[in-house]
């Protein structure tokens, strides 16, 4: 476990050795002693929460509601920087899950979470409970990821598939890094725009158009982390320029590019998930 320092908070992060057996999946583990209002910053994955420690992670809405414990978030949750996360003595795996692969592994379709965050219990109930309990009772983090993945390799293996078409088109915008023109790819699978807008909300939990403003966003921001400046961002990420590149962060966060360049739940990226393609 390596050491994650940002302000006064001290962040144990555990990485997996292995990739998992499931295209789509990579994960983390997190310790953190006193996580204190972190500003939960929109991904284009779907995020699996899984708590087994003393303590319970807190997710604080700006509308005033309350979540602890272990959650599942949809593709783009917390944006507008709706949503913090805070707790103590936090122990935590966290699993990014493509879209794609997301309804199988979860049992539901993204679309169900509609933008939001459930209780991981309302999805899989009892399972989840004995999930914590191995989790806790396991003192090894590769440990840890291997039940992990072989719960998420069963549960995948014996889930639904999305259309390929759908599937195809999520890959070409992540390859893309967002630069791709969404009116293109309904005839480039040979489906009409109806067909694939529709196909693609109900299957991955949100519009094409969605998905590339997502992506590129996502891209966008790991480089003002970086310390790459705003303007050339805007240019080599396909903005029309820096304002707006201003608008989209502001949109997705709530707050100003030179702002998510220090963001914390950004910069434990680099060592939590090493390999870029984890963002997606």
């Amino acid at each position: 476990m390596r050491t994650f320092v940002h302000g006064t908070a001290v962040w144990g992060v555990a990485c997996p050795r292995r990739p998992s057996r499931v295209a789509g999946v990579t994960m983390a583990g997190f310790r953190v002693r006193e996580l204190d209002t972190l500003r939960m910053v929109p991904h284009p994955a779907v995020t699996l929460l899984v708590e087994f420690g003393g303590g319970s992670p807190v997710m604080d809405h700006a509308a005033g509601r309350l979540q602890r414990g272990s959650v599942v978030a949809g593709p783009g949750f917390g944006s507008g920087g709706a949503v913090r996360a805070r707790g103590e003595n936090v122990e935590c795996v966290q699993v990014r899950l493509s879209p794609v692969i997301a309804r199988a592994v979860l049992g539901v379709s993204p679309a169900d979470l509609d933008g939001t965050v459930v209780a991981l219990d309302d999805l899989w109930g009892r399972e989840a409970s004995r999930l914590r309990e191995r989790l806790s009772e396991i003192t090894s983090w590769q440990e840890r990821f291997a039940l992990m993945d072989a719960l998420i390799a069963r549960r995948h293996e014996a889930g639904p598939t999305v259309d390929p078409e759908v599937a195809w088109a999520w890959q070409r915008i992540v390859a893309g890094r967002g630069l791709v023109r969404v009116d293109g790819l309904a005839g480039e699978v040979g489906w009409s725009r109806k067909r694939l807008w529709s196909r693609f909300r109900s299957q991955l939990g949100l519009p094409p158009k969605r998905a590339v403003k997502l992506v590129r966003f996502d891209h966008a921001a790991h480089r003002l982390v970086a310390g790459e400046g705003a303007a050339r961002v805007a240019a080599d990420a396909g903005y029309a320029d820096q304002s707006h590149l201003h608008r989209d962060v502001v949109a997705f966060t709530g707050v100003t590019p030179a702002t998510v360049a220090v963001e914390p739940f950004l910069a434990v990226d680099d060592l939590a998930w090493p390999d870029s393609a984890g963002r997606m």
